[in-house]
């Protein structure tokens, strides 16, 4: 693939949030762009705003003339987009450069100095904090994000001058083995996307290889509790963590005062002093030591750190306090894996203790479900109240058998209930909420909205 001699690029599954930020990219040099997509959302409205067009329609006639041209066209296809799609097809039997996204973002990614950011929970979070922070220092970067970035109300950031690439390296479809970073940090490793990987070993051994594509020279970070087996020869390795002081990177002095936590970070070129977040749960602070330690490594000097961490706004759907008032307090998250649910409820139950916290939780992906029933009702019922949606199937087709009723049974709360998306709303009419959290990876995002405005006009 040579990418100096594309002209044009069209994307197959241009909505996904991985995907979209590289249409941002190839936008922003001056490239014509265009794409499909399954369906409208805020990422597709946003990329039309920019001029890019975008059809919801699989047809090949609704493709661009222009993008019809093999030659100096490439096509960037998303994993979630089926083999069968007719207008994929026709670009395979066409005999068009068709390359996967995660192909597209190493080749972008490997000529530069890389900090690249694995693991099955916090990635994202991680990731958008080091960029934001060298972002907002005279060292600078580009970014490839896996969230929107609340401070620049974008996944992308573009710095010409600078020699640092900032990228969420992706487990699903060991998209992240495309990436030979200078630095790699993995923040967990635990059991998922077994519809891709064989078991839990083979999710361990896979992040070991990406690991060990660290360049000669470079530094590999662990979270403190990970043992990778991997071959560290020539390379550095450190630990970070919450507060383990046998790690090199950890925070001390932590206080919470109206939910917002201040903290010291302690770094083996000293201690970055009197970090406040704004973004809430101890979960963040564990991500902020993480960011710390890769912004140190980048040159980025102790003060700098701790303005744009203290500035740091966070990012969409991680987290997220939509509304907090008189009518109480809503939160939306990303959480789709058992332990996702665990860090997002315990942090929710230290901010907020003795309130009561009702979930609207909308399970993501058949294989998932199936997977990690049991854990996932175990997860939920550290709830007070449970809204349980129907399974969210994104690229898979259904399993025999496996609906969220195989949670819902397993759930121990006496106040549960089961809920179609179309129903929720309404269904919403006459409650009185102190914590409600929405939670999931699907098309759930697309009710954050209203039911904000729901929470602020009551």
């Amino acid at each position: 693939m040579n990418l100096e001699t594309v002209k044009r690029v069209f994307f197959l599954g241009i909505g996904g949030i991985g995907m979209s930020a590289l249409a941002r990219y190839f936008h922003a040099k001056g490239l014509p762009v265009a794409g499909y997509d399954l369906t409208p959302s805020s990422l597709t409205a946003d990329l039309e705003s920019l001029g890019i067009a975008i059809h919801f329609e699989d047809s090949i006639s609704r493709v661009p003339e222009a993008f019809r041209q093999k030659e100096h066209t490439l096509v960037v296809r998303t994993p979630a987009v089926p083999a069968d799609h007719t207008e994929l097809v026709y670009f395979l039997e066409q005999g068009f450069e068709v390359r996967k996204r995660a192909e597209v973002l190493g080749w972008l990614f490997n000529q530069q100095r890389g900090l690249a950011i694995a693991g099955t929970h916090g990635k994202t979070s991680v990731s958008s904090m080091t960029a934001f922070i060298l972002h907002r220092s005279p060292v600078g970067c580009n970014a490839f994000l896996g969230g929107i970035l609340k401070n620049l109300n974008s996944n992308l950031i573009l710095h010409p001058e600078s020699p640092w690439v900032v990228a969420e390296a992706d487990e699903f479809d060991r998209s992240f083995l495309q990436l030979y970073p200078e630095v790699a940090l993995v923040t967990w490793v635990d059991a998922d996307h077994l519809d891709i990987y064989h078991d839990e070993k083979d999710v361990q051994d896979t992040f070991a290889r990406f690991v060990d594509q660290t360049k000669q020279g470079g530094t590999v970070i662990l979270k403190k509790s990970i043992a990778l087996d991997f071959d560290l020869a020539g390379r550095s390795l450190l630990y970070y963590a919450l507060d383990d002081e046998k790690a090199d990177f950890f925070a001390l002095n932590i206080t919470c005062q109206a939910g917002r936590y201040t903290f010291d970070i302690k770094t083996p070129e000293g201690i970055i002093e009197q970090i406040t977040m704004q973004c809430p749960g101890l979960t963040n602070v564990e991500n902020a030591v993480a960011a710390a330690a890769l912004s140190t490594l980048a040159g980025v000097d102790r003060t700098t750190i701790r303005t744009a961490l203290s500035e740091f706004a966070g990012v969409q759907r991680r987290f997220d306090v939509q509304y907090q008032g008189a009518n109480g307090v809503y939160i939306d998250d990303y959480a789709h894996h058992p332990r996702e649910l665990d860090a997002l409820i315990g942090s929710v139950r230290r901010l907020f203790p003795g309130q009561k916290i009702t979930g609207i939780f909308q399970p993501h992906l058949f294989s998932r479900t199936r997977d990690f029933a049991p854990e996932f009702a175990e997860s939920l019922s550290a709830l007070d109240k449970l809204i349980l949606l129907d399974i969210y199937p994104a690229r898979e087709k259904p399993i025999q058998g496996i609906t969220s009723e195989i949670i819902y049974r397993a759930v121990t709360l006496e106040e549960k209930q089961r809920c179609s998306k179309v129903d929720l709303l309404s269904a919403l009419e006459n409650e009185k909420f102190e914590v409600l959290l929405t939670i999931g990876a699907g098309d759930i995002d697309r009710l954050v909205a209203p039911i904000k405005q729901w929470m602020e006009n009551r």
